[in-house]
């Protein structure tokens, strides 16, 4: 996949990092037996989302591809229904 640059913009690389510190931050405060920090973490974690989605409806994601293309440009045939090979 040469070329592909799926993943690699400014939406994904911050909502995913935003998760990452929601994880870790759940993730402590799950091995401390706090519920309540815990449940934050979780809370941050879903923020990443909402940013990431956010930040790609301002632009800041990967573009989408015409319907139909695929990552080297050629679509497969595909037989008629019904017809079995």
């Amino acid at each position: 996949m040469a070329g592909s640059s799926h993943g690699h913009t400014p939406a994904a690389w911050t909502g995913v990092t935003i998760a990452f510190i929601g994880f870790c931050v759940a993730g402590a405060f799950m091995v401390m037996a706090q519920p309540v920090g815990f449940w934050a973490g979780m809370v941050i974690v879903l923020l990443g989302g909402v940013v990431g989605v956010a930040m790609r409806a301002m632009g800041l994601g990967q573009q989408k591809r015409a319907q139909g293309a695929s990552h080297s440009g050629h679509v497969p045939a595909r037989e008629p229904a019904g017809v079995e090979g």
